[in-house]
């Protein structure tokens, strides 16, 4: 698909979103299994149950526009868990790899806040404020996991690793 306008390139960095989150759905439990802090893991759960959320919100906004819901392939995010996989093979050491776990899941909420502040700005400048609000949530909750998987490595996990 050519993009030709700011709505083209919205619905395309939608249907990226959408193959985003679908692919964290099935990498969330892979996570939550190797990791060895039940605190990681209960974190990884979590925010597996919001993922979930988070795909029915984007069919919602699908609706709502009245597109499709489909995905398009997203090289970044299949680059950020490639790029985890490969790390964590790598990794005997349980705290290490829980170390890692929290980083390699920190860069895909990044990945995740930077889409979702330009989907929801872009919504908003081209009059979808319903759209624009649904956004919003999610980013917002894409912060609030960020910030705990932050604490959470500040306060204990990578005290244990060093």
């Amino acid at each position: 698909m050519a993009l030709k306008s700011l709505n083209d390139l919205f619905i395309h960095t939608l249907k990226d979103i959408y193959f985003a989150e679908n692919l964290l759905v099935k990498e969330l439990p892979k996570m939550a299994e190797k990791s060895s802090s039940a605190d990681l893991k209960s974190a990884f759960e979590s925010h597996l149950e919001e993922t979930r959320e988070h795909v029915d919100r984007l069919e919602q906004v699908f609706e709502i526009l009245g597109e499709k819901a489909e995905a398009e392939e997203c090289p970044a995010i299949e680059g950020i868990t490639k790029e985890a996989h490969e790390l964590l093979d790598e990794i005997d050491d349980a705290e290490t790899r829980d170390a890692a776990l929290i980083s390699s899941a920190q860069a895909a909420e990044h990945y995740e806040i930077t889409r979702y502040g330009t989907l929801a700005t872009w919504a908003k400048e081209l009059g979808h404020d319903d759209v624009a609000d649904l956004l919003h949530k999610t980013l917002d909750e894409e912060k609030s996991a960020d910030e705990k998987l932050l604490k959470l490595a500040k306060d204990s996990l990578n005290l244990k690793a060093a």
